[in-house]
């Protein structure tokens, strides 16, 4: 008998925004799970979609052709809706931005070094876009700011190390409902403030505004 050719294997579909979205809800998922439903079923996704989009996510980080990662988001999330220059001490860095559906009034930001390097990669407020109003810890709820929003509501902040990938952390004072300064420990995914600690101790005389 003639052997039979291998059957050609169907090419993988393409890695989407709507898989990239699912990627940043996972990572969430750890500390709202409820915020996550609500999103992912908003997406019209199950959890065997988000899953299978965090192992591919995963598997294109790891892989050794992998791309550039400013290739990658841009092979994933298209051009850019905008690219704005900043300043970053004395070098010009640009920030590129997206829009994402889940989240109307923040953009995904890549921040990119001189030679292309990406320096940061997070949720930020779009331009124009007024951010909330963050007055007490009674604001701090989640998915309500993003990192530089509370650090400049809460100033002066103190950057945390984060537990793990894609997670920042601020340390700093605010206010309870009743005029109370407590010390807080705030984290952040991709940017969004997951969760925070407060803590019953009075605040250090340094950390006072």
């Amino acid at each position: 008998m003639v052997p039979m050719p291998p059957a050609k294997r169907p090419a993988s579909r393409p890695f989407t925004p709507l898989d990239f979205q699912l990627v940043l809800l996972r990572r969430m998922a750890d500390h709202n799970p409820d915020l996550v439903e609500d999103a992912r079923r908003e997406l019209g996704a199950s959890i065997a979609d988000m899953r299978e989009a965090n192992k591919r996510w995963q598997a294109m980080l790891h892989s050794p052709r992998a791309r550039a990662a400013a290739s990658r988001y841009r092979s994933i999330l298209g051009t850019p809706e905008s690219v704005i220059t900043r300043k970053i001490g004395d070098l010009d860095c640009e920030a590129w931005l997206w829009p994402l559906p889940l989240w109307p009034d923040l953009r995904f930001e890549v921040l990119l070094a001189p030679n292309g390097a990406v320096w940061n990669e997070w949720l930020v407020r779009a331009p124009g876009t007024p951010g909330p109003a963050l007055r007490t810890l009674d604001d701090l709820t989640p998915w309500s700011c993003t990192v530089d929003e509370a650090a400049r509501a809460f100033a002066p902040a103190r950057p945390l190390e984060g537990t793990a990938p894609t997670r920042w952390g601020l340390a700093f004072t605010a206010a309870d409902g009743a005029g109370v300064r407590r010390e807080v420990a705030a984290e952040f995914t991709w940017g969004l403030l997951q969760r925070v600690a407060v803590s019953d101790r009075p605040p250090s005389p340094e950390s006072r505004p």
